[in-house]
């Protein structure tokens, strides 16, 4: 297949959405398609391959790491993505990309699919922190609704995200497509090295996290749990 892919993040912006498309994407050319990926440009030049266009885009008020996509430099390009011939247009992210997808696939005459990346119910609250919650929860889902009913097919990556799509009133037919992590990310450790190389005592108790540190993950409830936790056990380390 010849796929058009939109999205509203990608690198050199590490998050979890870049990761899983550049996963699938190359895997998708792995076995045979061509991918098409549409992507905002960055202040941070990267060097990309032929088949990665980047659109103007703009500064992001409410998070400095991304960016909004100039739609209309997207629609300057329009006679070139018709020769391209595509198949199929897929949306990665629910932004300016989704509309700018949607637009592209009745100019172009595609079928469009969704992947829906994050739960946006347990979000938007970091970022739009003046609005109560239940306000947050319900434009979220409200959204969540009108985007995945305006495309052909719904990605998703768990069970448990479908059951929540299902549960919202999404009506588009939802697929599960786990985004995996290819063999190379993983390499045999040993423990104790890697504790010494942080200067910790291999002996004491610890509790690890790994991820970004980054509003939406969290962090701080895993600080409050340490300190509940020290009162049980007052040697215990947060790694």
């Amino acid at each position: 297949m010849n796929i058009l892919m939109i999205t509203d993040v990608y690198f050199p912006r590490i998050n979890g959405v870049s990761t899983s498309i550049e996963t699938f994407r190359n895997e998708m050319i792995a076995m045979g398609h061509q991918v098409t990926l549409l992507a905002p440009e960055y202040p941070k030049k990267i060097s990309d391959d032929e088949n990665i266009i980047r659109i103007p885009s703009r500064y992001l008020v409410v998070d400095k790491e991304d960016r909004i996509l100039k739609p209309r430099h997207a629609l300057k390009l329009l006679n070139k993505l018709k020769k391209k011939d595509f198949d199929l247009i897929h949306i990665q992210t629910p932004f300016i990309a989704h509309y700018l997808g949607i637009k592209l696939s009745n100019l172009l005459d595609l079928p469009v699919v969704e992947t829906y990346h994050t739960y946006f119910e347990e979000y938007l609250f970091h970022y739009v922190p003046l609005l109560p919650k239940s306000v947050l929860r319900y434009l979220a889902r409200s959204f969540t609704v009108s985007q995945c009913n305006d495309v052909d097919r719904v990605i998703v990556p768990s069970v448990a995200m479908k059951e929540k799509m299902q549960e919202y009133g999404v009506s588009t037919e939802l697929s599960i497509i786990p985004t995996g992590l290819t063999e190379d990310r993983f390499q045999k450790q040993d423990p104790a090295s890697f504790l010494a190389h942080l200067d910790v005592d291999i002996s004491r108790p610890r509790l690890l996290h790994v991820g970004r540190i980054a509003h939406e993950k969290n962090i701080r409830f895993l600080v409050d749990v340490l300190v509940e936790v020290r009162k049980l056990i007052p040697e215990v380390l947060m790694v």
